[in-house]
């Protein structure tokens, strides 16, 4: 078909294909059908583990995989940061979350919401600040 041939293609039939490809994922979402994004809820924050080298991290570095759960808990009566957050791996604590960026979290820590943490990124590397990364999520139920 040569480009002067669109012209003459019916408008109707046109609007009906870019609106077709267009409206498949509302139907998706109409039907109930979430998409993956939604099931693993709002990211908040992408962040290195502050402290890695000083706490277990390094004894079980082996053993850790990138998707493995984490567990936050809040240490409100940590002398350094009344707004610390450490940072768990079953029960080998790995560090905290970023001094600078751990300000909302408490707070919402101090509420009550769950938060849910997992390792996105281990490399291998001599910086502590580069070895293990987090991200945190707001749960889908509570998002």
């Amino acid at each position: 078909m040569r480009i002067t041939d669109f012209r003459k293609a019916p408008r109707r039939g046109f609007l009906k294909a870019v609106l077709g490809l267009g409206l498949a994922p509302l139907a998706a979402s109409a039907a109930g059908m979430d998409r993956p994004a939604q099931r693993r809820g709002i990211l908040l924050q992408h962040s290195p583990v502050a402290g890695f080298q000083y706490h277990d991290g390094e004894y079980i570095w082996r053993r850790l995989r990138a998707g493995d759960n984490l567990a936050l808990v809040r240490e409100p009566g940590n002398r350094y940061d009344s707004r610390a957050i450490a940072v768990y791996w079953k029960r080998h604590k790995l560090g905290y979350v970023p001094r600078r960026e751990n300000a909302t979290l408490a707070q919402m820590l101090d509420r009550g919401q769950q938060l849910h943490a997992r390792i996105s990124r281990l490399v291998e590397t001599e910086s502590p600040w580069m070895r293990l990364t987090m991200e945190i999520r707001l749960p889908p139920e509570q998002a």
